[in-house]
């Protein structure tokens, strides 16, 4: 029997590119390291509010779950995703008591940020600090309840330190992502490792020169900047597609009045994928040090020139020619008509995204993790 890696993954309430990329990796151990893939989940949408404190403040519910699940699939590594609330560092420390290798894959910034982007009040944000969470809790980051709030402080500072002990190797999918963790006293050691998300569709060639419009992709909330891509729209009159979904969604329609801006809604990945043939260049309008979008790479690696904010992980990954201030609705619109169809472009953005995410160097780099030893 072929050896197994056991994916861990708190879904979340509202799904988005985290949900894609355990999916993807799933398919690439099959694929590329010829080992066999487990996904165990959790979902956050059916667990209840005060199910979900009692699991962020236990670090953990039924963690003999995920012993079983290793003793049973014979599980030679543990990689986990989101572990918030369900899973916590007791899963990690079950996984290992049961004789697997721990790999936490951090997508986000929630070892040290209960809100998990960095961003709150419509500015980037740092203030918590390792075990200090309680600006989270003052400035009421996460938007639901008080007493949600405090649970999500009080669970990060309990066992930050714990979950830290229970993992032999980090994953984080760029280098920005690394140092920002570190300045904000994440429990990482010298166990981290920078791996982008693996990309498994590729163009061929590029198609932009025939492109019908902009296509901005992603979840449609405050700090993803949709509003600038449809500022940008309007003043350029050139075509935007915005496809996603989220709770600004009906504020972003209303803004978009009278300009050629079209909302499909989420879509599948093939539909997805059909509008990037058909696109002339794409947006990622981020306002916050974004870790590093899967819009952005799937954008890259279906050869389209890229518009993006010059900020966080986006900054080490998308080339010059398409970075902006992030916020500056002007020079994105300038960059926009400058890059409007640019198949040259789009060949530049296919090649630099070859380097870095296509199956064959995700999963060498992946390899070493999995085998260890780190420390």
């Amino acid at each position: 029997m072929a050896p197994v890696i056991l994916l861990l993954h708190n879904r979340y309430r509202l799904p988005g590119g985290e949900e894609r990329a355990v999916a993807d990796l799933a398919w690439l151990i099959r694929e590329q390291l010829g080992e066999e893939a487990e996904v165990l989940e959790r979902d956050s949408a059916g667990l209840g509010s005060r199910r979900a404190a009692l699991g962020l403040l236990r670090g953990g519910l039924a963690p003999e779950d995920v012993a079983h699940a290793v003793r049973r699939t014979g599980a030679r590594v543990v990689h986990a995703h989101n572990l918030n609330p369900a899973f916590g560092w007791r899963a990690l420390a079950a996984a290992r008591e049961a004789g697997a290798r721990v790999v936490v894959h951090l997508h986000n910034y929630r070892l040290v940020c209960a809100q998990a982007l960095c961003f709150t009040r419509g500015e980037d944000c740092t203030r918590c600090h390792g075990r200090n969470t309680l600006p989270g809790v003052r400035l009421n980051c996460r938007g639901g309840s008080r007493a949600e709030a405090v649970a999500y402080a009080a669970g990060l500072a309990l066992w930050q330190r714990r979950l830290g002990e229970c993992a032999d190797a980090f994953v984080v999918p760029s280098a920005f992502a690394l140092g920002r963790l570190r300045e904000l006293g994440a429990p990482l050691g010298e166990r981290a490792h920078v791996i982008g998300s693996v990309q498994r569709e590729w163009a061929a060639r590029s198609t932009a020169a025939s492109g019908e419009f902009a296509l901005a992709v992603g979840r449609l909330t405050p700090e993803k900047g949709f509003a600038d891509a449809i500022a940008a729209a309007r003043a350029t009159g050139l075509p935007l597609v915005v496809t996603g979904d989220g709770p600004q969604a009906a504020a972003l329609r209303a803004l978009a009045q009278g300009a050629d801006v079209r909302f499909t809604g989420a879509l599948p990945a093939s539909a997805l994928a059909a509008l990037r043939r058909r696109a002339a260049v794409a947006i990622v309008p981020s306002r916050y040090a974004e870790i590093l979008p899967l819009a952005a790479l799937e954008a890259m690696a279906a050869a389209l020139p890229v518009v993006a904010a010059d900020a966080g992980g986006l900054a080490q990954t998308v080339p010059l020619e398409g970075r902006y201030p992030p916020g500056d609705a002007g020079a994105l619109a300038g960059r926009l008509t400058a890059l409007w169809g640019d198949a040259e472009a789009g060949e530049r953005s296919l090649a630099l995204a070859r380097e870095r995410f296509a199956p064959e160097a995700v999963a060498r780099a992946l390899r070493v993790v999995y085998d260890g030893p780190d420390d």
